[in-house]
């Protein structure tokens, strides 16, 4: 028996586990299946080379698409019996909240999916786009390019599209764009009827979609089945290519979108990731995304801390210092105390792709 123990204690010393907190249920479910692919692809290469710090990688699975206190719960007795040693994933942060309020400061956590801002966290990494270099920048071009000034937000009710919302306000004040409404609707939310009342062209010009997964794909059918797409524009840093074959190639005339990743964007950078995505998974895998290749990017992110700090135990991270620069599937990107300053790009939906129209921020 003892000599069991042993070995086992070995082994959980010689390999590094990541909670990896991902959507696999409810209305952000839609992108589960692109987060554990990317995820899977991530944690091969990486172990057909050296790991991160030299240990084995593996992920230990949890499903973000619950409650944010029972996500946090799991997360917290997998860091509390020492199951893992790092949280990464994307999630909504009303579920990075609850994660960082049970096991904020006792192990590293690479927060994969775009925020409303900074979190000062010990061992918190925010590597997502936010505000100033995503959602305003697309406004401003959409107002030089098209013509939008007037935009309704239609958001979720929880801190992200609530906070961006308000830091757009106020980012757009003594500007030519305006923020004239903002609605905001539970998640899960199955009949936009009510929004769409609301949505007249007469006062906005476009909509800011703050909605995320199958709300999203819901209120885009819903929307281009009222004919208001021949009208009004939509603007979203948050639909990706599961969004457009949720919606149906019909559901997004006039739909924009603003990220750091898109399939098919045609940089050095995303045409390696894409080659080796499809050579390991086929033809026929979950849609290769935004939301998808910021997991892949979380845990290529600890992989660095790890070459860098020697590891990546909270105690490791001061080595980790602000002002790098680092290449990714994204391109170029800079560590900005514990964000990431990365190239943005805005895309039109085509049917079920997108194209790309303009990088409007750059690393700096």
């Amino acid at each position: 028996m003892q000599v069991d123990a042993t070995r086992r204690g070995a082994r959980e010393a010689e390999t590094l586990s990541i909670a990896f907190v991902v959507p696999l249920q409810g209305p952000t479910g839609l992108y589960g299946p692109s987060c554990l692919t990317c995820g899977q692809l991530a944690v091969e290469q990486l172990n057909a080379a050296d790991g991160i710090a030299g240990r084995r990688v593996e992920l230990v699975v949890v499903d973000a698409g619950r409650s944010p206190e029972a996500v946090a719960e799991e997360v917290g007795s997998l860091v509390d019996q020492g199951r893992v040693q790092a949280v990464a994933g994307w999630h909504i942060s009303a579920v990075r909240v609850a994660i960082t309020r049970r096991v904020g400061g006792r192990v590293v956590y690479a927060y994969a999916a775009m925020h409303e801002g900074r979190d000062d966290t010990p061992g918190v990494f925010m590597l997502g786009e936010r505000p100033v270099n995503q959602l305003l920048p697309a406004v401003h071009w959409m107002r030089e390019q098209l013509g939008v000034g007037r935009w309704a937000v239609v958001g979720n009710d929880y801190v992200f599209p609530r906070v961006t919302a308000a830091t757009t306000r106020a980012a757009l004040e003594d500007s030519a764009a305006e923020i004239v409404s903002e609605t905001y609707v539970p998640l899960g939310t199955t009949d936009f009827r009510g929004v769409l009342d609301g949505l007249d062209p007469g006062r906005v010009d476009g909509v800011i979609m703050l909605l995320m997964g199958q709300d999203a794909v819901r209120f885009n059918r819903q929307f281009a089945g009222r004919g208001l797409s021949g009208s009004l524009v939509r603007l979203s840093p948050a639909v990706e290519e599961n969004t457009l074959l949720g919606g149906g190639a019909g559901a997004h005339d006039g739909l924009y979108a603003a990220a750091a990743y898109f399939d098919g964007m045609g940089t050095a950078e995303s045409t390696a990731l894409s080659r080796d995505y499809h050579d390991r998974f086929g033809p026929w895998a979950p849609a290769l995304n935004a939301v998808g290749e910021s997991c892949y990017e979380a845990i290529l992110f600890l992989a660095r801390m790890g070459r860098v700090c020697g590891g990546v135990d909270v105690a490791d991270v001061a080595a980790m210092t602000s002002g790098q620069f680092y290449d990714s599937p994204r391109g170029l990107l800079r560590l900005d105390g514990n964000l990431l300053n990365q190239d943005v790009y805005l895309a039109a939906a085509r049917g079920l792709e997108f194209e790309v129209q303009q990088q409007i921020a750059r690393t700096t």
